[in-house]
């Protein structure tokens, strides 16, 4: 099949997170904090992270594992990657995870868009399959932001999670369950400080002065990366929707990156949909940034809330600025 009837076509569902967990209790005994603080503003009570040693490529394995064996699949033509903390800055992370798969020479890149790197990474693997280039892609999200965020910082310590979730998309109908439509991207350059690792990078290298060591430190403008999330991400979904050909008010399950409780609720009243139409993960595992949507994705088909044949919605918004978000109906697939 190839034209506009041809689509990329949700087949695998797979997560993982590390196994050591941090509470807030926990952080609350290292840091100037307490679990009312942290859960009154964020929502969220514990998150994971990796382990000395641990890298953003080995979660991405274990979930790009766990969504071959939902698609009951030992290969695909592509792997697209969604990180930006790679586990090194240079190669990419994904050629080293195809391997490790035992996906031999596929094509393998990383798409590094923050919070919305999972979307791109869909956009990108869509385009493929679309337009015949590859019959499967595995889309990985993966991060470890616990390794770039600044051991005294209280606020952003409390937020991110490490993680990792995937989807296996094959080729298939425009009008079959799983397919993705309506696809929708942005960005925002002339607010890339908001968001941002300012040491590492060529502008920085190419001083010859060595960096002040707090800037090889994630940070991030809380007040206005709040309220530039709501208005993208409300204004992302509502332009999805109606590029699938449906009301907003048809969407039976809104599934946002988990950025914080309050950005959640607050998406929610400007589209005007029930809080119960957005699944919500946060709590557990805290921002996990490209891993976040298809973790909540894992989370909410294994505890009932998302069902085959619901119309759906998947959003985020991060660093560049960057936001977008993807339309399917949901399939009959068990995350594994």
């Amino acid at each position: 099949m190839t034209g506009p009837d041809r689509a990329a076509v949700v087949a695998g569902l797979g997560s993982w997170v590390p196994p050591t967990v941090v509470t807030n209790d926990d952080l609350a005994r290292q840091l100037d904090t307490s679990d009312e603080w942290i859960s009154s503003r964020t929502g969220i009570r514990r998150r994971h992270v990796v382990d000395p040693g641990g890298s953003t490529g080995d979660l991405a394995v274990e979930a790009g594992r766990r969504a071959l064996k939902s698609a009951g699949e030992e290969r695909a033509d592509v792997v697209v990657v969604a990180t930006s903390t790679p586990d090194r800055p240079c190669p990419a992370t994904a050629p080293e995870v195809a391997d490790r798969l035992g996906l031999g020479g596929v094509g393998a890149f990383d798409i590094a868009a923050v919070c919305t790197g999972f979307v791109y990474a869909l956009g990108a693997a869509a385009g493929f399959v679309q337009a015949g280039f590859a019959r499967s892609v595995l889309v990985i999200g993966a991060d470890t932001f616990s390794t770039i965020l600044n051991p005294a910082d209280r606020t952003t310590r409390a937020i991110f999670g490490d993680g990792a979730g995937a989807v296996y998309l094959r080729a298939g109908a425009a009008t079959e369950p799983g397919a993705l439509k309506g696809l929708h991207l942005g960005s925002d350059g002339g607010q890339s400080d908001l968001i941002q690792v300012a040491a590492g990078g060529s502008r920085q290298r190419s001083t010859g002065r060595p960096a002040a060591p707090e800037a090889g430190y994630f940070t991030m403008e809380g007040r206005p990366v709040f309220a530039e999330a709501v208005r993208h991400m409300a204004a992302s979904v509502t332009t999805t929707a109606d590029a699938a050909g449906w009301a907003v008010e048809d969407i039976d399950k809104v599934v946002l990156h988990q950025a914080n409780a309050r950005i959640l609720a607050a998406v929610a009243e400007r589209v005007d949909l029930p809080p119960e139409r957005f699944p919500s993960n946060i709590e557990r595992v805290g921002n996990t940034v490209a891993a976040s949507i298809p973790l909540a994705l894992a989370d909410a088909s294994a505890g009932g809330e998302l069902l085959p044949g619901q119309r759906v919605v998947l959003g985020g918004f991060g660093g560049g600025l960057t936001w977008g978000s993807v339309a399917l109906v949901w399939p009959d697939i068990t995350a594994v």
